[in-house]
């Protein structure tokens, strides 16, 4: 999928802090724990609690996030849709990774197994 240069602009210059609200009131609406949603964050980033908190503090945008992430191996096992794009198609780097994120959160939230979510090559 190729995404406009306005598109993934506006991904990168989103901040990490605007959306973490929603990931949380997203899984938790849906019987999921904030733990869970750690999980599956420090899976995808490498980052743990303590990191993702400051990333939060620091106000960090997607493309600071990313760029200190240290990716999960399995990624490249995630596919599918999300927001009408298939992950595995999508280009430019780092809106796949955001995109990967969404993903993520979005099967925690509709109760899918952790041992499915955290994908292993």
């Amino acid at each position: 999928m190729k995404s406009t240069a306005e598109q993934d602009k506006r991904i990168a210059e989103m901040t990490f802090t605007s959306i973490y609200p929603h990931y949380v009131t997203k899984v938790e609406k849906k019987g999921r724990t904030l733990d869970e949603l750690h999980e599956v964050l420090e899976w995808l980033t490498g980052f743990n609690i303590v990191e993702i908190k400051k990333h939060i503090d620091a106000e960090s945008t997607f493309k600071d996030f990313f760029k200190a992430a240290t990716l999960n191996p399995g990624t490249s096992l995630i596919t599918g849709s999300i927001c009408g794009y298939k992950v595995q198609e999508i280009e430019n780097p780092l809106t796949q990774q955001v995109r990967y994120l969404d993903k993520l959160v979005d099967e925690l939230a509709k109760g899918k197994k952790m041992e499915k979510i955290l994908r292993k090559p």
